[in-house]
């Protein structure tokens, strides 16, 4: 089996689940309790802070989440509570994950100014258009680091600077789920206040995420109880899980030139793909300015038929974002993308990561020529 949907999920690195199991089966105190044991597992959460924090250049503090979705969602919802009913200003783009999208939704539902700004044909925002609608009462500006359908790596440096210049009390915050150590982000240098992660993206367990913070940001809980994560996120910390983010993070660093070797395999495997398929059409941007490991790539069939031709001929791709997949609707990042619906009709993306090899690329490829001549046969005229 070839997976390349590792912007879904990735499979957990053997030494996570070895980490996990010793966590539940020697390490499962609460490390809120006193002894010794329990002050073990509660030096596991500073490991696994300090690990975090490291990787994006050193932040100020770590909140420990269940997923990535709950961290964009404590971000942003939560710093709309601590404005206490007051209304604001929240500026995201028409391309943002749904825990984005939906956020920004329910805000402009409590009344306040939202802009989803638009995005150019390769799927970058258009900067102009989203600092147009910077003003004083902009309270936050949410941009993803990296597009998770087209790979598209926004511009956040160009975007932070412009944005502060005209309010620098805006926060800026960076949905990093796609982004966290696949390309480098050091938050304190680009002016970032607050960025999300997720571990099941970067060979970690599903269920643990983190928000990043730097400086004071004013947000308020969304999870109220025993006061952990300096009363942040109220619960028993999830210790397997965060122990498996941990270690994900340190073994994910120790794979040299990992984001080298996901980009000369998505270049192979776009050359052989269009060899293959000279029909088809690459979406997003070019290969040198996209992310490393995505490639998203339209077909003169359907993408959901292909995709299941191509799952028979043991390869595993996707159509777009595994959190929008049994919806049944068109992309809303290719459609904000001004593209044609044959072309977004006949969209798949491949998703790498640092274990794939060169030959999975060959074979996939391969994989999808003889799939797509065999489902043209069958295509309505």
């Amino acid at each position: 089996m070839i997976y390349l949907d590792n912007s879904a999920t990735t499979k957990p690195f053997s030494q996570v689940v070895e980490k996990m199991r010793l966590c539940m089966e020697e390490g499962f105190y609460n490390p809120s309790s006193l002894y010794a044991p329990a002050l073990s597992a509660a030096g596991e959460l500073t490991r696994a802070r300090t690990l975090v924090s490291e990787a994006l250049g050193g932040v100020d503090r770590v909140i420990l989440t269940g997923s990535g979705t709950e961290a964009d969602n404590l971000a942003i919802l939560g710093l709309a509570d601590g404005l206490r009913g007051r209304k604001a200003g929240f500026i995201s783009t028409q391309v943002e994950h749904p825990a984005v999208l939906e956020c920004m939704r329910r805000l402009q539902e409590e009344g306040h100014a939202v802009h989803l700004a638009a995005v150019h044909g390769d799927g970058e925002v258009d900067v102009d258009d989203l600092v147009s609608h910077v003003d004083d009462s902009t309270a936050l500006v949410s941009v993803m680091q990296i597009n998770n359908e087209v790979g598209a790596v926004q511009p956040i440096a160009e975007i932070v600077q412009r944005v502060k210049e005209k309010n620098p009390r805006t926060l800026v915050h960076v949905d990093g789920v796609q982004g966290f150590l696949r390309a480098p982000f050091q938050m304190r240098k680009l002016g970032v206040d607050l960025y999300t992660l997720s571990a099941h993206k970067i060979h970690g367990p599903k269920g643990v995420g983190a928000l990043a913070v730097v400086g004071r940001s004013g947000l308020f809980p969304r999870t109220l109880g025993g006061g952990q994560e300096e009363g942040l996120r109220s619960g028993t910390e999830n210790m397997p899980g965060i122990v498996g983010l941990a270690e994900a993070v340190a073994r994910f660093q120790e794979i040299n030139d990992a984001a080298d070797k996901m980009f000369a395999m998505k270049k192979h495997l776009a050359e052989g793909l269009l060899a293959a398929v000279p029909e088809a059409a690459v979406n997003g941007p070019s290969l040198e300015r996209g992310a490393p490991h995505i490639l998203n790539v339209s077909f003169p069939v359907r993408g959901e038929v292909l995709l299941h031709a191509l799952e028979a001929e043991g390869v595993l791709v996707s159509t777009g974002s595994a959190c929008s997949s049994h919806k049944r609707t068109a992309s809303h990042v290719l459609t904000a993308m001004g593209l044609p619906r044959e072309r977004i009709e006949g969209a798949l993306r491949f998703s790498l990561c640092p274990l794939n090899t060169p030959e999975e690329m060959d074979r996939a490829a391969q994989a999808v020529g003889r799939s797509v001549q065999a489902l043209k046969r069958f295509k309505r005229r």
